[in-house]
């Protein structure tokens, strides 16, 4: 699939011929430089965009085919987001962030299951606690429970580690192994740093939107 923007009338390719294909169970990183299309990629792998030729097939559906609330179907069962900023709500607690898409979906059992979550990443003794009450290693673990509470195929991560330190960031990276081994879920990790991408089970390399290698990290 490639990707082209258009940006004050003048093209720009910001992925190029681009074909990978990704399991469940399978932890891979997609590594680069800024602007290489590391997040071009991940938008189209989750459904939050399209490419301008090619298609994204996600659990057997291509979403360039699904109308505004099949798109939105798709993201909410079948799709976890993580960013390298959180995200979480300040004025709800973790355990009221992590519960947001099972309200959504109108899931029964959305606080037994946010907190069962909780709990997988180890922080259910947090789970009152607002978001500016936890650090930026405890944030991230909120934002995790809270991409995995609906079980999702997939699981894209966008610069993951960039704002925490190194033994918290290594802490993040060991759960995202973790969701990708054991709970069966296809992990996809945009990174720009060698050690964050040697701990995934694969590397693709980006350099000005076409894929230039790919590696077997462990």
């Amino acid at each position: 699939m490639s990707k082209v923007y258009q940006t004050q009338g003048a093209p720009v390719l910001a992925l190029d011929d681009v074909s990978l294909t990704v399991d469940r169970g399978d932890f891979l990183a997609l590594m680069g430089k800024s602007g290489c299309g590391k997040s071009t990629l991940l938008n189209l792998c989750g459904g939050m965009d399209f490419p301008t030729s090619g298609q994204v097939v996600l659990d057997g559906q291509v979403t360039a085919e699904l109308d505004d609330a099949g798109l939105t179907r798709l993201r909410r069962e079948k799709v976890g987001f993580i960013f390298q900023s959180f995200q979480l709500l300040h004025t709800l607690t973790a355990v009221e962030n992590v519960e947001i898409p099972l309200l959504l979906a109108r899931r029964p059992n959305a606080r037994a299951t946010a907190l069962e979550r909780l709990r997988w990443v180890e922080m259910e003794f947090l789970a009152d606690r607002l978001p500016h009450q936890l650090s930026g290693g405890q944030q991230q673990r909120v934002a995790i429970a809270r991409a995995l509470v609906h079980d999702p195929r997939v699981l894209l991560a966008d610069e993951p580690t960039g704002n925490l330190d190194t033994a918290t960031g290594e802490l993040v990276l060991n759960l995202l192994r973790r969701i990708a081994h054991e709970l069966d879920v296809a992990v996809l990790m945009a990174t720009h740093g060698v050690e964050s991408a040697s701990m995934a089970d694969r590397i693709v390399q980006l350099r000005d939107g076409r894929m230039v290698e790919a590696a077997v990290s462990r």
